[in-house]
């Protein structure tokens, strides 16, 4: 009995340690999130027609998170990249933090070509600010990003500052920043912009956010020409995205002067929500969306601008930025941040265009059979959202066939890679054989070890024992038309033997020639053909599958396939293949 209890106490002791640390009640500890009082708000009803202005900040905000930040050559590398992609903003570095950053700040000024804005963060803090405004001094174009926090957590905890004494902070700061550029006559050859960000604006009041932003635009004095960017960043995400929509659509409404304002969104990825947020974001409003290629960032990250920008290429709106080549982008960003970027990544991830499941394999199959014979050139393709090809990868990784496939799979690499639409019945035994196959190995199987498994069951073109040399087919006269007569030289290991046959046409007179000669029987239950190519290079495909009575009485079915030039010979060479198969299975002894 103790022993009966002793055992149910340890199977119970693990469900009792699961909420040692995890609070039954979370309320008494974690509060909700107060939302912005928005009953009329329009952003539910908008849609996204046009691209966000875009500002990498992969080597700032990206950088300064990375276990073991970029070198220079990586940062140079990193940087020409973002150009080659097509970024016009992008935020290097801050510069007043170190000599490296002040000196990488000087290479992309002297680099960037004169239509890229290269943008530099600092503190608000004077000689800060005049060291980052000398980083970029005869720039072509150049944004000084100051920031200050802005919620009450920060405000109070970190800085012990009261909401007059932040917003007099920041007036100072922009006014410095100003004299030092746009109203220096020595400064006048650069194109200069301001972003100022209250930090932490998704736990700021909102309308102490509109508050400090107004005092900030009020000192910089933008025009409709050169507007002042409000970055509103959720410096972390503490609500959900349709919150932080309701915080971007109040500012846009409260703030004066909208039209001299550019309105920024820096969503951050705590709660796993920063591309919902940030494209909710847009619909509320923003101009401009701030963020790192595939996300990186502190903590869980920045929002992903390949995700947001492909979001919107799926949707039929260009993005105007370039990722047509994104293996390349991988590269480099892994390479530079020494992060790789997972296999499951929306659209850069190696196996989001992958389908090993069989009924997601069988619906991609029909999808691109019936796209081939649909004049609209629509993108309609089950499972996948995007063309892998307009990111410059082609379709062998579309299907990866493993022993969780079905039949459609082990069809679709065959069909793609040899051309063969194979008959349904054809593509349940083989993919049988791939299952088998792939349970032995414990593996996926690549494309072309599933080409060269199907020639090895079904082709004759394998090295085999009993093989084609030539044959002869001629009408018997003494017949009715359809009646036919066969020839047929076979060499068996090396030995030439003839066989003669007749029938109502090639493949039954062949078949009684084989019959004749090996003393097994067959019959023929299913025979399909289509072209392979067109014109003076076309061939034909044959798929035969006969049927015989084995050794044990019992009625047993194989498939042979056949190419070539002449249907005839393409189906001699499907009826070679079954046989084949016999002899290696010693079915048939020769």
């Amino acid at each position: 009995m103790f022993k009966a209890t002793n055992i149910l106490f340890q199977r119970a002791a693990p469900a009792a340690k699961k909420y040692a640390n995890l609070l039954r009640d979370p309320s008494k500890k974690y509060s909700p999130f107060k939302t912005v009082h928005l009953p009329d708000r329009n952003w539910p009803n908008k849609t996204i027609t046009k691209a966000p202005r875009w500002l990498s900040t992969d080597l700032r905000d990206g950088n300064q998170s990375l276990p073991d930040p970029m070198t220079v050559p990586e940062k140079k590398e990193y940087f020409k990249k973002l150009i080659e992609i097509g970024f016009k903003e992008i935020e290097v570095s801050f510069p007043s933090a170190s000599q490296t950053d002040f000196d990488f700040t000087r290479y992309a000024v002297e680099t960037a070509p004169d239509d890229v804005t290269i943008q530099v963060l600092t503190q608000s803090r004077e000689h800060l600010i005049r060291r980052t405004v000398e980083s970029v001094k005869g720039a072509k174009r150049a944004c000084i990003h100051t920031y200050l926090a802005t919620s009450d957590l920060f405000r109070d905890v970190v800085f012990n500052m009261s909401k007059d004494e932040a917003i007099a902070k920041a007036v100072e700061a922009t006014k410095l920043v100003r004299s030092l550029t746009k109203d220096d006559p020595e400064m006048q050859d650069t194109l200069w912009t301001f972003e100022f960000s209250p930090e932490c604006f998704s736990d700021t009041p909102t309308d102490f956010a509109v508050e400090i932003c107004e005092a900030v635009k009020n000192a910089w004095e933008p025009t409709v020409e050169q507007p002042i960017i409000f970055n509103l960043p959720a410096t972390v995400e503490v609500a959900s995205p349709n919150v932080y929509a309701d915080q971007i659509e109040y500012f846009c409404r409260n703030i004066t002067e909208r039209e001299k304002i550019c309105v920024s969104v820096h969503p951050h990825n705590d709660r796993g929500c920063g591309v919902a947020a940030t494209e909710l974001g847009v619909m509320a409003g923003a101009d401009r969306v701030e963020g790192c290629l595939f996300g990186n960032g502190e903590r869980t990250g920045n929002v992903d601008l390949v995700t947001v920008a492909l979001n919107l290429y799926t949707q039929g709106v260009a993005p105007e930025l370039d990722f047509s080549d994104m293996e390349s982008i991988i590269a480099v960003s892994e390479r530079c941040n020494k992060i790789p970027v997972s296999a499951r990544a929306p659209y850069s991830g190696s196996l989001v265009v992958s389908a090993f499941s069989g009924s997601h394999q069988d619906a991609i199959k029909k999808g691109f059979e019936k796209a081939a014979k649909r004049d609209s050139q629509k993108w309609a393709i089950p499972y996948l959202p995007l063309d892998p090809k307009d990111i410059g990868r082609n379709y062998e990784a579309v299907i990866r066939v493993n022993s969780q496939s079905g039949k459609g799979g082990a069809a679709w690499i065959i069909l793609r890679s040899l051309g063969l639409d194979l008959p349904r019945q054809l593509q349940v035994e083989f993919s049988g054989a791939v299952q088998d196959t792939a349970d032995l190995l414990g593996r996926e199987l690549k494309s072309d070890e599933i080409v060269e498994l199907f020639k090895e069951r079904f082709m004759a073109e394998r090295t085999s024992v009993l093989n084609l040399k030539e044959f002869d087919i001629f009408r018997n006269k003494d017949s009715d038309d359809s009646s036919r007569e066969i020839n047929a030289s076979l060499d068996i290991n090396g030995k030439t033997i003839s066989v003669y046959g007749k029938g109502n046409g090639p493949i039954s007179a062949f078949i009684d020639a084989i019959s004749s000669r090996f003393g097994t029987y067959f019959e023929v239950i299913h025979y399909s053909e289509h072209n392979l190519g067109t014109g003076s290079q076309g061939k034909a495909a044959t798929y035969i599958q006969l049927s015989y009575i084995n050794s044990n009485g019992e009625k047993v079915k194989k498939w042979g396939c056949g190419v070539h030039s002449d249907v005839s010979e393409a189906s001699v060479h499907a009826i070679i293949s079954v046989v084949n198969s016999l002899i290696e299975s010693k079915e048939i002894v020769i």
